[in-house]
C-alpha cells in the first residue's frame, strides 16, 4: 500500500531538482520505533522541504495516517509486517526493486531488519550508492542475539562494509564501526537534530491532571522500558536518596519493553509506591508538556548513540542527567546538565547534587537550549545529508 502525499518547498532549495532519495526504516511508529523513527521521520520531511524527492519505505507496525500526514511533503511506501516480532514481510517484494531503481540514492536507518537486508542487496544488484545510519544499533546486545550473529554472518557485515558512506550520530559510534572493520576516516558524522516547532506546548496542569501526578518536582524518565534503557538503574538510584528528597517523584514515561512488571514489583513495599509513577508512552503534545513540566531528565542508559531525548528536553528548556554511555558529552561543557558513570551509584550521586542545588537548574535549562538551538535543528543538520547525498551521486560506489 503506497502513500504519496503533494509535494512542496517550504523554504530555497539547496538541491539539485532530480536528487531522489529512498530512505528506510522498518519501524517508523515514534512509540515502537523510538530515536530511529524519530530521526528518520524529522530528516525525510526535512529533505523534502528542501527540495528533494524524499521517500520513506517502512512498514505498517503502529503506523497510523496521522504519521503518514505529518510526513508531508516527503512521500512514504508502506509493507505490511506479517510477524511484528522479527520485522519480517513477504517476499518477493516488486516495490522494493522499482523504489531502488527511481532512487538516485539509498539511505538505510538502524541494522537489525530484513527491510535494510532486502534493500541493500537490492542496491548492490541495481549498483545503487546507499548510505547506513545504525544509530548505535551494530553493537550485539539485548535478546536474541544468536539471531543477530546469524543477521551478521548472512547479511549485516557485508551490508554494513559494502556501503557508499557509513553514517555515525555521535562519536561513540567510531567504535561500533571499527568492530565491522570500517575505519573513521569512512564514517561521516551527522548528529541527531530537532524540529522546535514540535515542542512549544507547555501547560503543567493539564499534564498532571490527565496523567494523575500531584503537583511536586519530578525527575522524567522518557523511553523504552527495556534493559538498554536502564529504567531499573535510575530506579535504584531513587529509591536510594529518597528519603533526603521528600519531595521529589519519579516519573517513568515510555511503552513497556519488557521490564515493566518487574520494575512495578520493585516498587512494591517500598514505601514509595505514591511517588513513583509509570504513566505508559507519550508522544505529540503529552510529551512537549511532560519536558516542560519535569524538574529535569534523567537518561540512565546501559548503551545508546547519541539520545535525541537531550535535544527534546533541551529544546524545552529542562536540564539533563546522562550516563557516559548515551554519546552526548558535550552536555557538561554546554552547562546544561551532567554525565555520570552508568550504574546506579553514578546516577544516584549526580541526580543528588543537581538536586542539591535545584536554584542553578532553571540556569542549566537554558543554557541547554541555546546549545540545542545553535548546533542542533534540523533545518541546519538537514544540509550535511544534502552535502553527502550529492558527493554519493558524482561518486556512485564505496567511498
Amino acid at each position: 500500500m503506497v502513500f504519496v502525499h503533494s509535494f512542496f518547498r517550504s523554504f530555497t532549495r539547496t538541491s539539485p531538482p532530480d536528487m531522489k532519495i529512498l530512505n528506510v526504516n522498518a519501524v517508523l511508529d515514534p512509540v515502537l520505533g523510538g530515536g530511529t523513527a524519530e530521526r528518520t521521520f524529522q530528516m525525510s520531511r526535512f529533505l523534502a522541504r528542501a527540495g528533494v524527492d524524499c521517500t520513506v519505505l517502512t512498514l505498517d507496525l503502529g503506523l497510523g495516517a496521522e504519521r503518514l500526514l505529518a510526513l508531508h511533503p516527503a512521500k512514504s511506501c508502506v509493507l505490511h509486517c506479517n510477524l511484528p516480532r522479527f520485522y519480517l514481510f513477504s517476499l518477493p517484494e516488486p516495490r522494493i526493486e522499482a523504489l531502488v531503481r527511481e532512487a538516485d540514492v539509498v539511505h538505510l536507518m538502524g541494522h537489525w531488519t530484513l527491510l535494510n537486508a532486502v534493500v541493500a542487496r537490492e542496491c548492490r544488484r541495481q549498483n545503487k550508492p546507499y548510505a547506513v545510519c545504525p544509530a548505535g544499533a551494530l553493537p550485539i546486545y539485548g535478546r536474541s542475539r544468536w539471531l543477530k550473529k546469524i543477521y551478521n554472518f548472512l547479511a549485516g557485515k557485508r551490508l554494513i562494509q559494502e556501503a557508499a558512506a557509513c553514517i555515525a550520530i555521535a562519536r561513540n559510534e567510531l567504535e561500533h564501526y571499527a568492530a565491522y572493520g570500517i575505519g573513521a576516516d569512512r564514517v561521516t558524522m551527522i548528529p541527531n537534530g530537532i524540529d522546535a516547532a514540535d515542542f512549544g506546548e507547555a501547560d503543567d496542569a493539564a499534564f498532571r491532571g490527565k496523567f494523575g501526578l500531584p503537583d511536586a518536582p519530578f525527575i522524567l524518565f522518557l523511553g523504552r522500558l527495556a534493559p538498554i534503557k536502564g529504567p531499573d538503574l535510575l530506579l535504584e538510584a531513587y529509591l536510594g536518596f529518597a528519603v533526603a528528597y521528600p519531595d521529589i517523584h519519579l516519573v517513568f514515561a515510555g511503552p513497556d519493553g519488557g521490564m515493566l512488571d518487574s520494575l512495578q514489583a520493585r516498587v512494591t513495599g517500598t514505601g514509595f509506591a505514591n511517588r513513583i509513577h509509570f504513566i505508559g508512552a507519550v508522544s505529540g503534545i503529552d510529551k512537549s508538556r511532560a519536558y516542560h513540566a519535569a524538574t529535569l531528565l534523567a537518561i540512565p542508559s546501559r548503551q545508546e548513540a547519541m539520545s535525541i531525548v537531550v535535544l527534546e528536553a533541551g529544546i524545552c528548556a529542562t536540564p539533563v542527567l546522562i550516563t557516559d554511555r548515551c554519546g552526548f558529552d558535550e552536555l557538561v561543557d554546554a552547562g546544561g546538565g551532567q554525565v555520570v558513570k552508568a550504574s546506579v551509584e553514578g546516577l544516584q550521586a549526580g541526580l543528588a547534587e543537581m538536586l542539591s542545588a535545584r536554584e542553578k537548574l532553571p540556569a542549566m535549562g537554558g543554557a541547554l537550549r541555546v546549545f540545542t538551538q545553535e548546533n542542533y535543528l534540523w533545518v541546519s543538520i538537514v544540509k550535511k545529508y544534502v552535502a553527502l547525498f550529492e558527493r554519493l551521486m558524482r561518486v556512485r560506489g564505496p567511498a
